[in-house]
């Protein structure tokens, strides 16, 4: 396995599944949490917990119209489905 399999694996780890739920949300159109919870079907407590571990490791950035994937995110997600 080479150090950016590593890195994706990690990055998947760190997230567990709920996070990249909440990711491929942001993904989708979910600007707040409301639509992250009705995008994603989570609880909210789980959508507060993760998007902070989401804007810590930068895959997604919030400005005044909500929350957007960075440049890593956007690479993380390619990465994530050449995977699957």
């Amino acid at each position: 396995m080479n150090k950016e399999d590593e890195s994706l694996e990690d990055l998947k780890c760190l997230l567990g599944n709920m996070g990249v739920d909440i990711f491929f949300a942001i993904d989708k159109g979910a600007k707040d949490f409301e639509t992250m919870k009705i995008f994603s079907g989570l609880p909210m407590a789980c959508i507060k917990g993760r998007v902070p571990v989401l804007l810590e490791l930068k895959l997604i950035v919030k400005n005044a119209k909500g929350y957007f994937l960075t440049n890593k995110g956007i690479s993380f997600k390619e990465k994530i489905e050449s995977d699957s």
